[in-house]
């Protein structure tokens, strides 16, 4: 049962029930193993929700011009493989099986580049505002479905960029739910 759902839910790597928005930052993971799960959030310009500019930055073509907040990010060159909408909508950059850009300077357990074994998942939002109650049915389905897919990803290898780069990144911050979101991981 668990390898029909899986192989009807990914297809080498990509979600075959989120949006396809693909993104030129990746690479190929130095070895097959997927066995970290990041959390993430986003939001371009800082609090705003429901614009193009996410997709446009992770596909490498953000116009830098269209807030000034945007100049830091003329030629950066990140990713993520998925991104949970305020409404809980899916989208995938990258597929699961390669390397996205997603972790930068990164530890876990002692072992540096986190991007080369995890998988990163974006919610829209910011440390200080509430996710929706659609964004984490969608988080806590989708982990589950990863889980099946890299079985490596167990609770204890799910985390945030916070503990991954404590002192350089905060999110998913404080508004994130981490009780809510490992109940409702372990009850459904």
């Amino acid at each position: 049962m668990t390898s029909k759902l899986t192989s009807a839910v990914f297809n080498q790597g990509w979600h075959c029930n989120a949006l396809q928005c693909l993104s030129p930052h990746f690479n190929q993971r130095p070895k097959a193993e997927v066995s970290l799960l990041v959390i993430h959030n986003i939001s371009l310009p800082a609090g705003c929700f429901g614009l193009p500019y996410i997709d446009d930055l992770f596909k490498g073509c953000i116009d830098v011009s269209a807030d000034p907040s945007f100049k830091d990010l003329q030629g950066l060159t990140v990713s993520a493989h998925f991104l949970i909408r305020r409404d809980g909508s899916l989208t995938q950059y990258v597929s699961c099986d390669d390397r996205a850009w997603h972790a930068g300077v990164s530890n876990f357990h002692g072992r540096e580049n986190c991007n080369d074994f995890a998988i990163g998942i974006e919610l829209e939002g910011t440390d200080d505002v509430a996710y929706t109650d659609e964004q984490y049915q969608q988080l806590v389905s989708l982990t589950q479905q990863i889980q099946l897919q890299y079985p490596m990803i167990s609770l204890d290898r799910i985390v945030g960029h916070c503990d991954i780069a404590p002192g350089r990144k905060t999110d998913p911050g404080n508004s994130f739910d981490w009780q809510r979101y490992r109940q409702d991981l372990t009850n459904s």
